[in-house]
């Protein structure tokens, strides 16, 4: 006899599903993310460590280990303290320049003021032009005799330099190019930034009697704490990875006076085909940009108030 009970107990029993620890699932969703990190990043890293202690293979000559004699020729190169002595310089003058330039194109476009669209749109069309055609423009500003620079100063009167082949204004313009290309980008962060502090905060000051001065100063400045780091962090990675400007508009000169260190890593690595030379640079690079990276996490993290 075949009743209800006989057909639920030969009913097909579904087999038991695998449950993921939520540790492990959350591994899995960045596996994709850290293999591609550990490929394009991690893994170039330790072989251009590696390389700078092995010379550079040249025909059937394979490269043998010279243990630190590239960085003992590192620490004698002239060119290389000049091409780092010229990178402090330029990174000590584009970063708080971009930063503040960026800070108070956000601060304006964020008010309400006439044409307020068409002047977030100027102060972020730098940001989306090539590198290569920036320089372009800016050379013909720097021309001697006949560029725009020259034509303004001289309608007045005014004598003017070879911009790009002087060595006390080769660099100068070269900061002057990058400012003016990555004060927009930056603009838009703060911008986003500042639209998410509550309007409330400023008439509570007003209603206090605070000026805007105070305002900005001890309210709107620190809850745009976070958004400073991030931008710092990206200024300085910028500053030390410049090389289309200074192909373009200077080669380095005149003298090494516009030679920046990843410049001159690309001129031994594909110039001089010195590869072990260049992977030393890389590394002293590399150094560089780590420790500016966590000094900024240590100093300015008990400074940055997040939301």
């Amino acid at each position: 006899m075949h009743g209800p009970e006989t057909k639920l107990a030969t009913a097909v029993v579904p087999p038991p599903r695998w449950r993921v620890s939520p540790q492990i699932h959350g591994w899995l969703l960045l596996l994709p993310a850290s293999v591609l990190l550990a490929t394009f990043t991690h893994f170039p890293a330790v072989a251009t460590i590696i390389d700078s202690f092995y010379s550079t293979p040249k025909g059937r000559r394979a490269a043998v280990l010279v243990g630190a004699d590239n960085y003992q020729a590192m620490l004698a190169d002239p060119v290389f303290w000049r091409a780092v002595s010229n990178n402090i310089v330029y990174a000590a003058s584009v970063i708080p320049l971009t930063m503040a330039l960026a800070l108070a194109m956000a601060l304006w476009v964020n008010g309400r003021i006439p044409g307020r669209p068409f002047l977030r749109l100027s102060f972020f069309t730098p940001t989306v032009l090539p590198m290569i055609a920036v320089a372009n423009i800016w050379l013909f500003f720097y021309a001697p005799g006949y560029g725009l620079l020259d034509q303004m100063l001289g309608a007045l009167g005014v004598p003017t330099p070879n911009w790009l082949g002087d060595q006390h204004t080769a660099l100068i313009c070269l900061i002057a190019v990058a400012v003016w290309k990555d004060a927009g980008f930056f603009m838009i962060f703060y911008l986003a930034a500042l639209q998410q502090v509550s309007p409330q905060l400023a008439e509570a000051a007003a209603i206090e009697g605070a000026s805007r001065w105070y305002f900005f100063r001890r309210v709107t400045f620190p809850l745009l704490m976070p958004t400073t780091l991030f931008v710092l962090i990206n200024a300085i990675i910028n500053s030390f990875r410049l090389i289309d400007h200074v192909v373009v508009m200077t080669q380095g000169g005149p003298d090494n006076a516009t030679a920046l260190l990843l410049f001159y890593i690309y001129e031994a690595g594909f110039k001089f085909w010195d590869t072990a030379y260049a992977a030393t640079l890389t590394v002293v690079l590399l150094a560089l940009l780590a420790f500016f990276a966590l000094g900024q996490f240590v100093v300015l993290d008990r400074r940055i108030h997040y939301q």
